[in-house]
């Protein structure tokens, strides 16, 4: 982590929601016009998935522009949380619809702040007071009803309230103390990909600590490369990028994943060696997908201390039958283990449901209801297990047995000590064993090990042997040296670090 003093203030990342017809694309168009840095440079926009404007009062604001919210999910889904706010735009003609609330449980979801924007507050139907008022049955209290949700009316047609839009999610974002450290080597998240002719594969990158530049090697996901061009959202090229910028780059060797996060190497090398460990960690990944989102998947969770509530995404035929499910299940918790509803609606389960269930690891259940085909086409895919029920009883005693006896030892991770590689050593039948020095702390037979190079993990898994001289020891204290070798893994080099830890479990009890 980064100390205090190398922080400096970072532009806001803001992901505009909404419902399909509410004006969510205009009204981005109509922020990009209120852009006072776009008259400098000329350039013609560029579809890139994110763009930065610079307001009248000289504030930098980053918005990511991706197409419904599905993305959002997806990339949170592979642990990329990359917006700082959501603003969910809700038409002041039409209010709240059935995309809002699954933009909102998106948003909550992901534990970021919203700010609502009333948008065609110019047409003469439109109620700004109705949408607040419909906003607080889905626990959005706005300002005006002492709440702590900016709320602005705006219209993307005539440009009604944009500046005071922008005040707001300036006024979020000194709230929220945005800061990141640019001298150090950059690291960030792929926004989209794509493939193009003649350019070959190019992604679009936010990046989010460091300092990106043209020349430096790079990692994305389990692809590696060097920064061929940096280009803005206006095409134009860019000498260098810092956090809280979007940027295209091109130079990658694959077309990454949205989502994928960024870290940039000293050398090529090291490049290929951080792709090839993660190429190893997605096929088990993959692997172990095919049970996510079943029910004993969950529990087996529960019991080993990793879930403290049961996520739940639900569909009824009627609202009378959510209501009473609803109040059945929020009966069920303890201070222990609660039941958190993610989402909750009437009608068939969709593919929203499904990929907000897999970005949050949730049991998904239809009452009396079916999932429409892509949703199962996309469960499939996703490994999640959708519960179907017809009998309140039945689905509250599955919740039940759910979480039934889930007081489960809590696990702490204690660092115990480093060591550095100062020799590699070819013994046979061994394999490679690494001549250390412990630097600090004690290194133990038995405990888990992590390898680092460059400060980028490359393994993790358990020592094999632990040797002084000749003799097999239990531990090594700090200020001494050592020999070491890996279970099932060879590829070690001389400064790299060893981090060496223990799992400890801690009971836990009911009060």
């Amino acid at each position: 982590d980064d100390d205090d003093e190398n922080l400096q203030p970072r532009p806001p990342v803001v992901t505009v929601m909404g419902h399909v017809d509410h004006g969510k694309t205009s009204l981005l168009d109509a922020i990009r016009r209120t852009d006072v840095a776009a008259g400098e440079s000329g350039g013609i926009t560029q579809h890139i998935g994110a763009y930065q404007i610079t307001t009248a009062n000289e504030n930098v604001i980053t918005f990511i522009d991706t197409p419904g919210h599905e993305a959002f999910t997806e990339m949170r889904s592979r642990g990329a949380n990359i917006t700082d706010i959501v603003v969910l735009v809700v038409a002041a003609d039409d209010s709240v619809m059935a995309q809002t609330v699954e933009a909102i449980n998106h948003a909550k979801a992901a534990g970021c702040p919203v700010i609502v924007a009333v948008n065609k507050c110019d047409k003469p139907e439109a109620d700004p007071q109705r949408v607040r008022n419909d906003l607080l049955q889905q626990e959005i209290v706005t300002e005006d009803f002492g709440g702590d949700v900016l709320c602005v009316d705006v219209s993307a047609h005539t440009g009604l309230g944009l500046d005071k839009l922008e005040e707001a999610i300036m006024l979020q974002s000194e709230l929220l103390e945005l800061r990141a450290n640019p001298d150090r080597n950059a690291d960030g998240v792929v926004i989209e990909s794509k493939v193009e002719r003649g350019r070959g594969s190019v992604a679009t990158l936010l990046v989010q600590r460091g300092t990106l530049r043209q020349g430096d090697i790079f990692v994305i996901g389990a692809e590696s490369g060097r920064v061929r061009a940096l280009l803005d959202d206006r095409g134009q090229k860019l000498a260098q990028a810092g956090p809280g910028q979007p940027v295209e780059i091109l130079g990658l060797n694959g077309t990454p994943m949205a989502g994928d996060s960024c870290v940039v190497v000293e050398t090529e090398a090291r490049a290929r060696e951080i792709a090839e460990y993660r190429t190893r960690r997605n096929k088990d990944h993959d692997a172990a997908r095919g049970a996510r989102g079943s029910v004993e998947q969950m529990l087996s969770a529960i019991a080993a201390g990793e879930a403290e509530e049961l996520p739940v995404v639900i569909k009824t035929d009627v609202h009378g039958s959510l209501e009473a499910i609803r109040v059945a299940l929020e009966k069920l918790g303890t201070e222990q283990v609660k039941v958190r509803m993610l989402s909750s609606g009437v009608g068939a389960l969709s593919e929203s449901d499904i990929s907000l269930a897999t970005a949050s690891n949730a049991i998904v259940i239809g009452f009396n209801v079916r999932a429409i085909p892509q949703a199962r086409d996309l469960a499939k895919r996703d490994g999640v297990e959708i519960r179907y029920h017809s009998i309140i009883y039945e689905l509250i005693d599955e919740v039940k047995a759910a979480m039934g006896g889930l007081l489960s030892p809590d696990t702490q991770e204690d660092f115990i000590g480093y060591a550095e590689i100062r020799q590699v050593f070819g013994v046979s039948k061994v394999g490679k064993v690494a001549g250390c020095m412990v630097t600090e702390g004690v290194i133990k037979r038995g405990c888990k090990v992590r390898l680092l190079r460059d400060n980028v993990v490359i393994h993790e898994g358990a020592l094999k042997t632990l040797k002084r001289f000749k003799d097999e020891v239990k531990e090594v204290r700090e200020g001494f040296e050592c020999g070491m070798s890996f279970e099932n893994y060879s590829d070690i080099q001389e400064k790299d670090m060893i981090e060496c830890f223990e799992i400890r479990e801690i009971a836990r009890t009911l009060d």
